[in-house]
């Protein structure tokens, strides 16, 4: 019998992926209703409605808060700070920039640490029926697009495929999600269509675009489009809607009814795992280097909080500033080392195992939120042009046992 993975969110949580993690304010607002329901956006939208073929998922999303109705006031002429005129704003703004300094300092250190590196490669599990590793739609890529040639329209056929697929993921999510206990990190390919993923970047190129007029024209705080990142120079974390986009859902349908990912979450959280984040990551050319960091911190008698999906909305290269991510540094033992102010870290971090997330268009990495990982510095501009920016679109999932999740 075909099982289903209901999800729904957090509402008393928000988080952030800067990837530093800290404490962002809610989106929703008191007046409008959070959840959205991926059947109750099909009843409004004939476009979505043709997917929900059963297992129906459920999966519901923080809104976008509403915009206000008075009209943003003039603002007041800038002035250049003196010593004796420094405002709150002032002093603030000043204590970023020098934090920023040495966030790039440290992360330049690091870079230099950090030498034993290499992509990430996916994961690959035979089963019957299935492509390299898991990919989409359960089969391999071919020169029609991944689709196969014979046409069959019986419904009881069609009913018997979807059932070996559904069987297939499940055996495929096991082994999977044995990997990513082991080493915190998973790599699976060809999960997302790519001509999905390539209206998911048009999407949130134009959402960013909206978002940032509504922000800079004062109609909303910062907060209520973007979340807080560090070193927020030529990065961006973007919020999606999922329950006013018809794409969104179909895209978040792709990857956890076609593809493995759903299979491997349920292997480690069970039916009821909570979607936790859903946005997009940008880092365009000449985003610098983060330093290492995990999202979560390990606690001792607690087992994974979150796992995150990254997926690529484009190839994406050394060049690029991809994902870093230390297998395995999601131990009691790699927190407590990586924590040591007396050198101890430095001593940690020389030498050991890194990889990087060059993934194709439509591949994912998911990991556990207590991994030590970072972005890295977007040089593709200084290969001559304008470069190119890195978008990823990534959700994570939370333990249903699990309140808080330890951010800081």
């Amino acid at each position: 019998m075909t099982t289903t993975m209901t999800m729904t969110t957090t509402t008393t949580t928000t988080t952030t992926r800067a990837r530093t993690r800290t404490t962002r304010k809610t989106l929703s607002s008191p007046r409008a209703p959070v959840l959205f329901l991926l059947f109750s956006i099909a009843a409004n939208s004939h476009t979505v409605g043709s997917f929900l073929t059963p297992p129906i998922v459920a999966i519901a999303s923080k809104r976008r808060p509403s915009l206000p109705t008075a009209k943003p006031t003039a603002t007041p002429t800038a002035r250049q700070p003196t010593p004796l005129s420094l405002s709150g704003s002032d002093v603030s703004n000043l204590l970023y920039e020098e934090q920023e300094k040495l966030i790039v300092r440290r992360g330049e250190l690091e870079e230099s640490l950090v030498s034993n590196l290499a992509p990430l490669e996916a994961h690959v599990v035979k089963v019957r029926g299935t492509g390299n590793a898991g990919g989409f739609g359960g089969g391999k890529r071919n020169n029609n697009g991944g689709k196969s040639k014979t046409k069959n329209n019986n419904k009881t056929s069609n009913k018997t495929s979807n059932s070996n697929n559904h069987n297939n993921f499940q055996a495929e999510g096991k082994a999977h999600a044995q990997v990513l206990q082991n080493e915190g990190i998973l790599r699976l390919d060809n999960v997302l269509p790519p001509d999905t993923a390539d209206s998911l970047r048009d999407y949130a190129s134009s959402l960013r675009q909206t978002s940032e007029r509504e922000v800079q024209s004062g109609l909303v705080p910062p907060l209520h489009r973007f979340a807080d990142v560090l070193l927020k120079s030529n990065r961006c974390d973007l919020p999606l809607p999922l329950g006013q986009s018809p794409l969104l859902a179909s895209a978040l349908h792709a990857l956890l009814l076609r593809s493995p990912v759903s299979s491997v979450i349920e292997s480690l959280f069970g039916t009821n795992a909570v979607l936790h984040e859903f946005s997009c990551l940008v880092s365009d050319p000449g985003s610098q280097r983060q330093v290492l960091h995990p999202d979560t911190p390990y606690i001792d008698g607690k087992g994974p909080v979150l796992y995150t999906c990254f997926v690529a909305l484009q190839d994406v290269t050394p060049e690029m500033g991809p994902t870093t991510w230390m297998p395995g540094t999601h131990t009691k033992e790699a927190h407590e080392a990586f924590g040591d102010a007396t050198g101890r870290k430095d001593e940690f971090l020389s030498g050991r195992r890194a990889v990087t997330g060059t993934l194709k268009k439509g591949d994912c990495a998911i990991f556990d939120s207590r991994v030590l990982h970072c972005g890295t510095a977007n040089r593709s501009h200084l290969e001559g042009g304008e470069g190119t920016s890195r978008a990823l679109f990534y959700f994570s999932f939370k333990n249903p046992e699990v309140g808080y999740t330890g951010n800081p």
